[in-house]
């Protein structure tokens, strides 16, 4: 409990410090660089722009949103040993629900796209004038993974933070036209509550890109970037210059961040896990009355926690023998694909490849690709019936 503490605290300084830091007009619209997806972007976002001005991001704002969330649930923990802690929670409520606000609002200043039903970055020019960026990247899926579901045993003990919320809608009822409908009135199974940026309808828009193999959904998991891409390139031009982003779904093609690293195509396994955990935290909400096609375009309906096992199942794929006997990791280096001395010793590579799974970049990226181990396991051990009605701590299999 004491390092859970202290965590908290240090979390909470770097917290302000985005707050005073990264959010340049004070609107809860956030910046933040290359934030980890090095050539993502149109521009090297870590760069002073060639338009000059600057971008609001939608991953940014995602990601501080989620860091919203992410300390509301480790207050409510503390809050069991130490009620100073509801205080810390029903700040992070109000955060929430500002950066929520702003993400989504609808008049152009917001980050969603109501025609394309996607979040993108913002460019805001010196001029005044804005245009949004319109790449289908992570960058605007991230903002689904900003949610959280609030048991009925977490909202009893920590009443002044459920107040918060419940006085802050009150005051501002326009607040549930922009983020998914929460409060009294709006609980969903086994009586959970939700925080998420996104709303049903807008959630159900993202989700149809996301499994469309077209676009997203690759055999191997979901690419960073839209094979919409490949024959759609989006091009910006500038000062004399082209800025183009097209699907690539192994190695760049750029020298942005030294070229060894690519968030244009790609599967990246960290990113993968974040959208798991958000369609099951959904599904938890939701249960079997949110289905949606799995494929899309497909005529298979797929509840949330469907969808985030065959996602899972996709992933594991990379790593397990084809009809050929080979792994689809290793691409075409035939000694681990045939060498029966080698093709057990599986590689954890930084990043796979969008189409085929070949493993690409640094081979020793345990720390976030040894996450597929983890969804082996909980799959194998989760009872969606046990997770629905008992949630987190009794989603298990009877004996596991």
């Amino acid at each position: 409990m004491e390092f859970l503490k202290r965590t908290f605290t240090r979390l909470a300084l770097n917290f302000t410090w985005w707050v005073n830091r990264k959010d340049r007009d004070g609107n809860n619209i956030f910046e933040g660089g290359f934030l980890g997806l090095d050539n993502i972007g149109v521009f090297d976002r870590s760069a002073p722009l060639p338009t000059g001005g600057h971008l609001e991001q939608a991953d940014g704002t995602a990601w501080m949103a989620f860091f919203c969330q992410n300390m509301m649930e480790i207050g409510a923990e503390l809050t069991v040993h130490d009620p100073v802690y509801e205080d810390f929670c029903a700040k992070f409520v109000e955060h929430f629900l500002w950066i929520a606000m702003a993400i989504n609002r609808p008049d152009g200043n917001g980050l969603w796209d109501e025609e394309d039903g996607f979040y993108y970055d913002l460019l805001r020019l010196p001029d005044g004038t804005s245009q949004r960026l319109k790449v289908r990247s992570l960058v605007g899926l991230l903002p689904l993974c900003a949610v959280t579901v609030v048991e009925e045993e977490q909202r009893a003990r920590m009443p002044r933070a459920t107040a918060a919320l419940r006085n802050r809608l009150a005051r501002m009822p326009e607040l549930l036209g922009y983020i998914h409908a929460t409060g009294p009135g709006h609980l969903g199974c086994a009586n959970r509550g939700i925080i998420a940026l996104v709303s049903e309808e807008r959630l159900r828009r993202i989700l149809t890109r996301v499994l469309d193999e077209n676009e997203f959904l690759g055999p191997y998991g979901i690419r960073a970037l839209s094979r919409h891409h490949l024959d759609h390139p989006y091009v910006f031009r500038a000062g004399g210059q082209e800025y183009r982003v097209g699907y690539l779904p192994a190695e760049s093609d750029s020298g942005m961040f030294g070229g060894n690293s690519n968030w244009r195509g790609p599967v990246w396994m960290p990113v993968n896990v974040l959208i798991v955990r958000a369609l099951l935290s959904y599904y938890m909400y939701y249960g079997d009355s949110f289905r949606i096609e799995c494929p899309t375009g497909s005529g298979v309906l797929m509840n949330l926690y469907e969808v985030a096992r065959e996602l899972a199942a996709r992933l594991t794929r990379t790593f397990l023998r084809g009809p050929d006997g080979a792994r689809p990791v290793f691409g075409g280096a035939e000694k681990f694909r045939t060498d029966p001395h080698w093709r057990d010793c599986v590689l954890f590579y930084e990043y796979f490849h969008g189409d085929n799974g070949a493993g690409i970049g640094a081979s020793h990226q345990t720390g976030w690709t040894g996450l597929v181990a983890k969804l082996i396991e909980l799959f194998g051990l989760f009872d969606p019936q046990a997770l629905l009605e008992g949630g987190k701590q009794k989603g298990f299999k009877a004996g596991t």
